[in-house]
């Protein structure tokens, strides 16, 4: 009897846009996921600037803190000058009061350089709130559009499985068992057009009398070499005007 490959090639072309789909929405949650990956690395460079501020400031607190302490050991030393009674102590208290005040202007240096890196870090997190917010704004909208494929692809697969559910009873179950048994063996590619003499999908040469077999359509015949049903793949008709 002849063989209806178009309704087996109807099949293979509705069960590769059903594995598409299929694979597509299988990936959606991961997209969804990187996206918010992207959001939160965003929002972390913030608050990495903003704790890195924190930070400044807190060793600018504690090194204006052992400025006042040094200071307050100067005026003590300074009240004793009045005190001493001789030349040595009163030189040694000079050295004190010097080696102090050298202190204290190395930790002003420090205070100072402190300051400077936190007007750094605050354009730091200017641009990267600025950066943040845009990122932001833009990566939400791929989720939304994420959402919304999402959603349209599975309405295509619904259809496309109701279709096919449609097709079934037409195809003859041997023919049927055929299929499924190849389409499961090689990843959902059960069918392979005829190409010149290759088959097109292995590209292995069809014998010359297998060919003339396979153009009359009235006996399914397998690749000799990768086991798929072969169909010929009739030419576009071109138009002459």
């Amino acid at each position: 009897m002849d063989i209806d490959f178009d309704k087996l090639i109807q099949l293979q072309n509705l069960d590769s846009e059903i594995k598409h789909n299929t694979l597509f929405l299988e990936n959606i949650p991961r997209l969804i996921e990187d996206i918010d990956k992207k959001i939160q690395a965003g929002s972390q460079a913030v608050a990495d600037a903003k704790e890195t501020l924190a930070q400044n400031q807190k060793r600018r607190r504690d090194l204006e803190g052992s400025v006042k302490d040094i200071k307050v050991l100067i005026a003590r030393f300074k009240r004793q000058l009045n005190e001493v009674k001789t030349n040595k102590e009163y030189t040694t208290l000079l050295k004190e009061i010097e080696e102090s005040q050298q202190r204290v202007d190395g930790v002003e240096e420090e205070i100072i350089s402190e300051m400077l890196a936190a007007d750094d870090i605050e354009e730091e997190i200017k641009t990267a709130a600025l950066k943040q917010r845009q990122e932001h704004e833009d990566l939400k909208k791929d989720q939304v559009m994420l959402i919304e494929k999402k959603k349209e692809m599975e309405a295509k697969r619904d259809r496309l499985i109701r279709e096919r559910e449609g097709l079934l009873p037409l195809i003859p179950p041997d023919q049927m068992k055929l299929y499924m048994s190849i389409f499961n063996k090689k990843n959902g590619s059960a069918l392979s057009p005829v190409k010149g003499d290759f088959c097109a999908q292995c590209h292995v040469r069809i014998r010359p009398q297998m060919l003339n077999e396979i153009r009359d359509k009235s006996k399914i015949y397998l690749c000799e070499n990768c086991g798929r049903i072969l169909y010929w793949a009739a030419k576009p008709e071109h138009k002459t005007g």
